[in-house]
């Protein structure tokens, strides 16, 4: 069995080493190949092309790199018709995704997407394509499944693996000697993100609230688990521009056991906010769009919704207070939240 996966981001490379190993499982002689991320390279995924080369946030953003995108797509589509798949999966990235999926389904390539777009919340217009596209829709969220059960499309509630993967930790003061930290000094955890235009758009504020908070409280301890060397490397600059270079302990990936070892945690808003509501951690949850993509977003498709990270929608509450656009700065963590 040849099974082709399409995975664009770090959180999509996590989702799909699970898949490998529960699918191998069940059909211990299928090969996995498309592009894949280091976690799905360590189960046995091959990857015909390094998967950062599909990360991109944002429609203004997308602009720059849609030529080699379509590229890429296109290389992928010739490579699948030539030597079908038994089943192709898209891993999140479904404006990537679908469009390959359609073009695969229609020549008779059984298609599934492996994490629902949001359409609940905009472009709902997507429901018709989607339908062309996908045979099967897996949707993490139980409030996903309704869009595509009233449209006839096929829908599997499959739930989040990471509800089976975690569980609340104990004192964090305990795990703080294990990443060289005093453990009877408070600890901020920083997890800027691990997309590069997420970094450049995010990383600079929070190096000024590390300088900020450094400024009010020399006791603070900070920790900032990077999610690859080239991530690490325009973190280091943004610290060192905001003088605190020295102060903040950079970890080789290790996110969960910075979490482990907070009192505080600053981060980006994805698939993160999940996994520290599983912990039990406390958060400020932060993003920062390109200026036009925020415009176009939020004021003209994302007015009807409240929430926007996933610990609020799943509870329809404010339980984290969420800072985005000009709201994200040192002085104003403690108002606005959305």
């Amino acid at each position: 069995m040849r099974i082709a996966l399409v995975a664009g981001e770090a959180s999509g490379d996590a989702l799909g080493a699970g898949l490998i190993q529960a699918l191998r499982a069940r059909f211990p002689q299928a090969a996995f190949e498309g592009v894949a991320g280091p976690k799905m390279l360590a189960v046995g995924g091959v990857s015909r092309f390094p998967m950062e080369r599909l990360t991109v946030m944002g429609l203004v953003e997308v602009l720059g790199r849609l030529p080699e995108l379509l590229r890429l797509r296109a290389g992928l589509v010739r490579h699948w018709l030539a030597r079908p798949p038994d089943v192709f999966i898209g891993i999140d990235a479904p404006d990537f995704n679908l469009p390959l999926a359609r073009r695969l389904k229609a020549r008779g390539i059984p298609t599934v997407q492996y994490v629902s777009p949001s359409v609940w919340a905009w472009r709902r217009g997507r429901l018709a394509g989607i339908a062309e596209s996908v045979d099967l829709m897996l949707c993490l969220l139980p409030f996903e499944a309704s869009c595509y059960q009233r449209c006839g499309i096929g829908v599997a509630t499959v739930g989040h693996p990471l509800a089976d993967q975690l569980r609340p930790l104990g004192d964090p003061r305990a795990a703080r000697p294990a990443l060289g930290l005093a453990a009877d000094r408070p600890l901020v955890a920083v997890l800027p993100g691990s997309r590069g235009q997420e970094l450049a758009q995010l990383g600079p504020s929070f190096a000024r609230t590390v300088a900020w908070l450094r400024q009010r409280d020399a006791r603070l301890q900070f920790v900032a688990p990077m999610a690859n060397d080239a991530v690490r490397r325009v973190f280091e600059r943004q610290l060192a521009a905001a003088g605190v270079l020295s102060r903040v302990r950079l970890l080789d990936d290790r996110a969960t056991d910075a979490m482990a070892a907070y009192n505080t945690i600053l981060l980006a808003s994805k698939t993160t906010t999940l996994k520290t509501i599983l912990l039990n951690t406390p958060i400020i949850i932060t993003y920062h769009f390109n200026h036009l993509t925020y415009h176009i977003l939020i004021i003209t498709q994302l007015q009807h919704i409240h929430y926007f990270s996933l610990p609020n929608l799943l509870t329809d509450n404010t339980l984290i207070p969420k800072f985005i656009q000009h709201t994200i700065h040192p002085k104003t963590t403690q108002t606005h939240p959305t």
